[in-house]
């Protein structure tokens, strides 16, 4: 048996002793979430932070427009924005699919960079396709994914050597094949910024008043070049993309809080209950009374957090 599937299987057996519940729930460090699915999920809207996505049991394929992400045990997830794709599970005969979620933190990512030699500056990314990426797992990051889980099964160690064990697993990445995407997030040109900087707001004021002219005039871009820009890292327009997050909040609202969908469309920016009704529909493919019963029915175990929501 190789390292690596050694590292897999060890993997295996942290997560089972780790994750007992099904959905994407926060895990005894923060900013690591535990990934556990017990059946086949179909192919479903979700919204991802920037993230690495590391798989030891089960397979995930990621949609974004015409192309197709495999993440799995030998392939690991990147999101380098806030990224609202499609996805689907499988498992095995092996059992439940099983991984771990680290959230991208700008802080470490720039210590780091600051200390590497850099020999000359990164090509910036351009297209949405290169915000969401699938690279080959190498022994190291696989190591450090390994490490992170037996610390997590103490929380000292958890406290104590977690961090350190995150950053270095960001440091893998960043020397990765596609670590050029994620030292960009710190090299932007001021388009691209002024991009991150709108989505930002977007997750965190998503009930707020959103013109499009005056995202423009903040930006000081017209609104042909607003609406450029915006695609170019996101692969949507600023309205649909809102209207993603927006929904994708009610949900969490609806199944965590308890919410009706006239409160939780209020509460996300909606004033029209009818017309949330309609575009929920039509991302998630049920209304919002039949999504809170499928949700709630998948996570029979437990009352799901926001974390299990967001996957």
């Amino acid at each position: 048996m190789d390292t690596f599937e050694q590292n897999r299987r060890r993997m295996v057996e942290l997560l089972g002793q780790l994750a007992h519940l099904d959905g994407m729930r926060p895990g005894p460090i923060e900013g690591v979430r535990l990934l556990r699915s017990s059946c086949a999920c179909t192919r479903v809207p979700v919204l991802y932070e920037p993230s690495i996505v590391i798989v030891a049991q089960g397979r995930k394929r990621g949609f974004l427009h015409d192309k197709v992400y495999h993440y799995d045990a030998r392939n690991y997830l990147t999101l380098t924005v806030p990224m609202p794709f499609e996805c689907d599970t499988e498992i095995g005969e092996d059992g439940p699919f099983l991984g771990i979620g680290v959230r991208i933190d700008l802080a470490v990512v720039s210590e780091i960079l600051l200390r590497m030699e850099m020999p000359s500056r990164p090509t910036l990314v351009t297209t949405p396709e290169s915000t969401v990426s699938a690279t080959p797992m190498d022994p190291g990051l696989s190591d450090a994914a390994v490490r992170l889980l037996e610390c997590m099964t103490s929380p000292l160690d958890a406290s104590v050597l977690g961090p350190q064990i995150i950053r270095e697993m960001t440091y893998r990445v960043l020397r990765g094949r596609q670590g050029g995407a994620l030292q960009s997030l710190l090299l932007m040109d001021p388009s691209r910024l002024q991009m991150h900087r709108i989505l930002h707001r977007m997750h965190s004021e998503y009930a707020g008043v959103f013109e499009v002219p005056a995202l423009a005039q903040e930006a000081g871009m017209s609104i042909s070049a607003l609406h450029h820009h915006f695609k170019a890292v996101t692969g949507t327009s600023p309205l649909q993309y809102l209207k993603a997050v927006r929904l994708h909040k009610a949900r969490m609202m609806m199944v965590q809080d308890s919410l009706s969908a006239s409160i939780a469309a209020e509460r996300v920016g909606y004033q029209s209950p009818s017309q949330f009704s309609r575009e929920f529909k039509r991302m998630f493919g049920t209304s919002p009374i039949e999504e809170v019963q499928r949700m709630r029915e998948r996570f029979t175990q437990g009352s799901p957090s926001r974390e299990a929501l967001a996957g």
